[in-house]
């Protein structure tokens, strides 16, 4: 059976990635930070749906532990699919941002990208298949006042999709972005309704993204009907990009 990694599993739109890459017949490894609890659910979900799953620990903003996990964990694996979605906030303007929350957001949403599509590349290339997806942001196609550094670690994926597909494409690898827009996730659940409404009023669609539609378009990717498909950014933002 083909192996699926997401990094960033435990929920959002991890946990909905996980599941619809299992109900496609992948066996999916989904990784989690702080919320172990969250994460096993998650995997025992899709077993008890017919799929197969296991949540293991990753910080993927240390290095040395994404080569450690690659190595325990996926060695001899045939890892077709990872997807790279593990990610965090540290929001603030510009002028009062501290140096470590830019420096963390850098290091966890676009370094740690990095290390784990190069552990992933490396089997892979082994393989000559593989379909490595991002989990950008439209925030990294068009700015965001208070998460520059956030827009700057999204835009720095697109600049990493582009390139790893333009390397890897002879080994028969293609590396493709999804970019989400305004998602119905549990950050976005505290948020007020008046919040939400204006959110809302900058989208043609005038609705925010299920998580399950942006599972969709990571499945397609991750398809073999997306064999001719790569170094995209695909947009799930209802318009909002426009």
């Amino acid at each position: 059976m083909r192996t699926a990694l997401v990094t960033g599993g435990s929920r959002g739109i991890g946990a909905a990635v996980a599941a619809r890459l299992a109900r496609d017949g992948f066996d999916v490894v989904l990784t989690y930070v702080s919320k172990p609890d969250a994460a096993a659910a998650v995997a025992d979900a899709i077993t008890a749906a017919g799929g197969s799953a296991r949540a293991l620990p990753l910080d993927t903003g240390k290095p040395e532990a994404v080569a450690a996990f690659f190595a325990e964990h996926l060695k001899g694996a045939d890892l077709h699919v990872l997807v790279n979605n593990a990610g965090i906030t540290r929001d603030g303007l510009i002028v009062r941002m501290k140096d470590e929350d830019f420096a963390d957001v850098i290091r966890i949403n676009l370094i740690g990208a990095f290390t784990c599509l190069r552990e992933a590349a490396k089997i892979m290339m082994k393989r000559r298949a593989g379909r490595i997806i991002n989990v950008s942001s439209v925030v990294g196609q068009s700015g965001n006042a208070g998460q520059a550094n956030y827009a700057a670690a999204k835009a720095g994926l697109i600049g990493l999709t582009k390139s790893a597909a333009l390397e890897l494409a002879a080994r028969n690898i293609t590396v493709n972005a999804v970019a989400p827009g305004f998602v119905e996730t549990d950050m976005t659940a505290v948020l007020s309704d008046a919040v939400k409404a204006s959110y809302a009023d900058r989208i043609p669609l005038k609705r925010a993204c299920a998580p399950d539609e942006i599972a969709a378009a990571v499945g397609y990717l991750a398809s073999d009907e997306a064999a001719y498909v790569t170094g995209q950014v695909l947009g799930l933002s209802g318009g909002m990009y426009m």
